[in-house]
């Protein structure tokens, strides 16, 4: 067998290397393994060995699914997002008019953030940014960029409409997310808030979409 140890930080963190039949039991084994080591190593630190032994698995079988840690950590980061950002947009045309589907978006977006996969990827990324910038770059694509895309596209859509008037819906949807991350993101991700207090949640929400509204209001 060639040798792996050289392998560790090898592949593309833009798509992974796995096989079609890569059964979803084993996938969900090799991932939990996988996100352990990840949230106890850090990227750096982690070693494909570390993670077969974690997720109960042979190293060979590891590699025979994803050909490098790189390819292991992209296939991770874009399953969380796709599986997240899916289920914030998916009821948004639900809502009869914008105010109720901020508050619905706002909510999600929250809840979403601190949830423990993103917690973990967020903490793993900020921790080795510096080292391996394409960590970052491949979560800010996989995450937060989709995300505001989504939210522009539908601020573009409520705006083509007559519901909103937004000149720059991506320059909006930013300031919307950024405007719910108030007081209880940024604590939660350095471990100072143990758990959200619901009224504080519809707290943050409902000022937010206030704010957002007094500006873009039709």
């Amino acid at each position: 067998m060639a040798n792996r140890g050289s392998d560790e930080h090898r592949g593309s963190l833009q798509t992974a290397d796995i096989f079609p039949v890569l059964l979803p039991e084993k996938r969900a084994q090799i991932m939990a393994g996988a996100v352990e080591v990840f949230a106890s190593d850090g990227y750096e630190g982690a070693s494909m060995s570390r993670i077969a032994q974690v997720a109960g698995v042979s190293k060979g079988t590891l590699y025979n699914y994803f050909d490098s840690k790189a390819a292991l950590f992209s296939a991770y980061v874009n399953e969380v997002c796709d599986h997240k950002i899916s289920a914030l947009f998916g009821v948004i045309d639900g809502h009869d008019n914008p105010a109720d589907a901020l508050r619905d978006i706002g909510r999600r977006m929250i809840q979403l953030m601190l949830s423990a996969p993103s917690l973990t990827i967020y903490r793993v990324v900020i921790s080795e940014a510096f080292k391996f910038p394409e960590l970052a770059r491949l979560f800010f694509n996989a995450g937060p960029a989709r995300a505001v895309r989504s939210m522009a596209d539908w601020l573009d859509k409520e705006t083509r409409k007559g519901n909103l008037a937004v000149p720059d819906p991506e320059f909006a949807a930013e300031q919307f997310f950024a405007l719910c991350q108030t007081r209880i993101v940024m604590r939660r991700r350095l471990n100072m808030l143990d758990a959200l207090d619901p009224d504080e949640l519809d707290r943050v929400v409902n000022t937010s979409v206030d704010m957002f509204l007094g500006t873009y209001r039709a």
